[in-house]
């Protein structure tokens, strides 16, 4: 016989409904997942586009402040050209205020030195990775602001669930109690 016969039908809103045997625990706990889910749909809601929001800045900023530069081969790179693969090499290059910088780069392989490379730069002259294009922000913004809002939204959730935990292992102590108390008085009444 499947479960749903003992059941009965879903009822919407049932928490709120009026009943004899409702009691004020009940009442509480209602009022509480009610309070938990709005918090935390709140939350990570929040939380998720705050982040995002921060992170399409931040990568926003970077295209902007960020620039290319021509860089030489300091030295012959290692490896042969038919490796294809990009090797490490030392690279130098001038900042537009006209000092020279140097640092690794990957290059093709067996870049002779003097060979130009493009590096990406900073306003300070130092090396960075090239920029995110407009669509890998997005996406980057989505994901980390998907992660943040879900991870945020864990918290009132799980803190929730505890605190439900705690007012069902109450609820369940008073029911002993009053079943200790009036269990005994049932086989009276049927003897």
């Amino acid at each position: 016989m499947p479960l749903k016969a003992f059941r009965g039908p879903k009822v919407w809103l049932w928490r709120w409904r009026r009943n004899p045997l409702k009691r004020r625990a009940d009442t509480m706990e209602a009022w509480l997942v009610l309070g938990v889910w709005l918090l935390t749909v709140l939350t990570g809601v929040l939380s998720g586009l705050a982040a995002a929001g921060s992170v399409e800045h931040g990568l926003a900023r970077e295209r902007v402040e960020w620039r290319p530069a021509v860089a030489q081969v300091t030295k012959k790179a290692p490896g042969t050209e038919n490796s294809g693969e990009r090797v490490w090499a030392e690279v130098r290059w001038t900042v537009p205020d006209g000092s020279t910088h140097t640092g690794q780069a990957r290059v093709e392989p067996g870049s002779e030195a003097g060979s130009p490379v493009t590096v990406w730069t900073d306003p300070q002259g130092r090396l960075v990775s090239r920029p995110a294009s407009v669509s890998q922000a997005h996406l980057r913004a989505g994901l980390i602001g998907a992660l943040v809002g879900v991870s945020a939204a864990a918290v009132p959730l799980v803190s929730g669930l505890a605190l439900r935990g705690r007012l069902e292992r109450r609820r369940m102590a008073v029911w002993d109690a009053e079943w200790a108390r009036l269990g005994p008085q049932w086989g009276r009444m049927t003897g």
